[in-house]
């Protein structure tokens, strides 16, 4: 070999020829971008922009030192230096990072810094309110045993179901986290049986509530306005259409809050509110003397059938109280998580405060308000009903002014927490059609239709009491049912197992108490059609 000569410098002795053996080349084509994935620090941060996260465009390359060592011969595998083994922690955590860039866009996963308190506001806000009103009516056919049985029951049967949730919603070894009921239940039975079973339920008990909020606010807005304005007053009121128009009014404009995240403040004021209308309730009631003539013997219809469909409808009422499963994993994504600090931590701590203060509401507040008011408690609208119509003598005008406000408050505070997955649903549909967030004056557009589109509801219906055993019917399995089956899914326990004998139990008999539940509602209206006035409320 002849020396080698630089056109500036002295000739080199050339090295004597070593390896001769030739270089494998590399290939141009470069192989498919890999799932992109957030670093664990990138993820605990919330989505401060309306732009997707992580795209391959938004990727910079990192500038990595010359490692001295010969480079080998064959092809480089294009995997970053830092991944570890599949199996180990640091891949795990890694896994869970995965983000989808649309949940960037939609107000449930817009913001991912919540906590335990911000869990705690929420599912107190949402787990207690209206509802808990209605429950003294079940006892009126229940009576005093079956009816406290069926609430301890109820209670705990959704506190399990709330578990199961909280532990469903992160995957470790997939890495994703199923931010919304309708996601985990695409995973678990299908996307198409996942909308057969799981869709109607989960909007209709949005729909649904979001229209008793409306009835219970509008009808209250009248009282309230009666109250501080005194027998005397002379000042036209409005008509009940126009109060619920007016109350629907304030939910449009107060839903204008972006996500899930920036109603935390609305849901702590809903859940004071929510306590101390409730405690206000049960406590001036049982204080004051009981009325005269009053009976605690259960109502029974005339026929073995009408017996048999209200005791169901009765049940369907209590489980009507304990709806609010469909926002749990809505909730818990508004956190981050990581495999050391995962979400469900902070998400069953905020929980368990919340139920802990639900269940002393509510049991005071249904066993007190029966023993106060026994039979004569109105199917329509409840203890509230009883406690104007029966307290407004001997009790003085502040405090059934003070309660009136409280109960409107709550309200709502409630449309909103509730309207967020049908919120996130509709932007959703826009989303996916033009790959890019909504517009603020569009996502006005699309929240001004569904508050409006309740109002139009809340009108037709003629009362809560008349459909509350059809609602809890129509949302028990969302409750009470489906997590059980899920879990058998997701988590696989021994069969024949504990675990695997109590979700299966639970699961098939909360499928036939649902089922019972909607035949009895539709039972009680058709029977009661007749005295109902539709588009007429009062």
């Amino acid at each position: 070999m002849g020396e080698v000569v630089d056109a500036n410098s002295t000739p080199v002795t050339p090295r004597p020829n070593v390896n001769s053996t030739p270089v494998t080349p590399r290939p141009a084509s470069v192989s498919p971008t890999p799932p992109i994935s957030a670093p664990p620090s990138q993820f605990h941060s919330p989505s401060l922009s309306r732009s997707p996260l992580l795209t391959p465009d938004h990727i910079v390359p990192s500038k990595t030192p010359r490692n001295s060592t010969p480079r080998n011969a064959t092809p480089r595998l294009r995997t970053p230096r830092f991944m570890t083994p599949l199996g180990s922690p640091l891949r795990r955590a890694l896994q869970l990072t995965k983000l989808d860039p649309q949940d960037a866009w939609l107000p449930i996963t817009e913001s991912r810094n919540g906590n335990a308190w911000y869990a705690a506001f929420h599912c107190l806000c949402s787990g207690i309110g209206f509802q808990a009103l209605v429950l003294p009516v079940s006892f009126t056919v229940l009576g005093w045993a079956w009816g406290i049985i069926a609430l301890t029951v109820a209670f705990a049967w959704q506190l399990y179901t709330f578990y199961l949730l909280v532990q469903l919603h992160e995957n470790t070894e997939t890495g994703i986290r199923y931010s919304r009921y309708l996601q985990i239940m695409s995973a678990n039975f299908g996307e198409k049986k996942a909308k057969w079973l799981g869709l109607f339920p989960i909007l209709y008990l949005s729909i649904g509530t979001c229209v008793a909020l409306n009835i219970i606010g509008g009808s209250t807005s009248k009282l309230f306005f009666q109250t501080v304005c005194g027998q005397s007053c002379t000042v036209k009121t409005l008509t009940p259409v126009e109060w619920y128009l007016v109350f629907a009014s304030a939910a449009v404009l107060l839903s204008q809050l972006p996500n899930l995240n920036s109603i935390a403040g609305v849901s702590l004021i809903g859940s004071i509110t929510a306590v101390v209308y409730c405690t206000i309730m049960w406590m001036v009631s049982v204080n004051k003397d009981r009325l005269p003539g009053i009976t605690y013997k259960p109502v029974r219809g005339p026929k073995e059938v009408d017996r048999l469909f209200e005791v169901l409808n009765s049940l369907g009422i209590i489980a009507f109280a304990f709806r609010g499963h469909n926002l749990v994993l809505e909730i818990q994504a508004t956190m981050p998580s990581s495999e050391k600090h995962p979400s469900r931590v902070p998400m069953w701590k905020g929980a368990k405060a919340a139920y802990a203060v639900i269940a002393a509401c509510l049991f005071p507040l249904a066993i007190g308000g029966f023993w106060a008011y026994g039979q004569r408690i109105p199917k329509n609208g409840g203890l509230q009903s009883a406690f104007y119509a029966y307290r407004r003598n001997d009790t003085s005008e502040f405090i059934m002014g003070l309660v009136s406000l409280l109960i409107i408050i709550n309200a709502l505070s409630s449309f909103q927490i509730y309207a967020m997955p049908m919120f996130d649903e509709l932007e959703s549909i826009f989303t996916k059609r033009m790959k890019k967030p909504c517009q603020w004056w569009l996502r006005i557009i699309l929240r001004a239709f569904f508050g409006y589109g309740v109002f139009f509801l809340a009108v037709a219906i003629p009362s809560i009491g008349s459909v509350g055993g059809l609602v809890g019917g129509i949302s028990l399995p969302v409750t009470l049912a489906y997590p059980c089956f899920m879990w058998l899914r997701m988590k696989k326990p021994k069969k024949y197992g504990k675990m695997w004998y109590l979700n299966w139990s639970l699961g098939i008999t909360g499928l036939i108490l649902s089922v019972s539940f909607m035949a009895a509602g539709v039972y009680v209206i058709k029977e009661n059609d007749s005295k109902f006035e539709w588009f007429k409320p009062k």
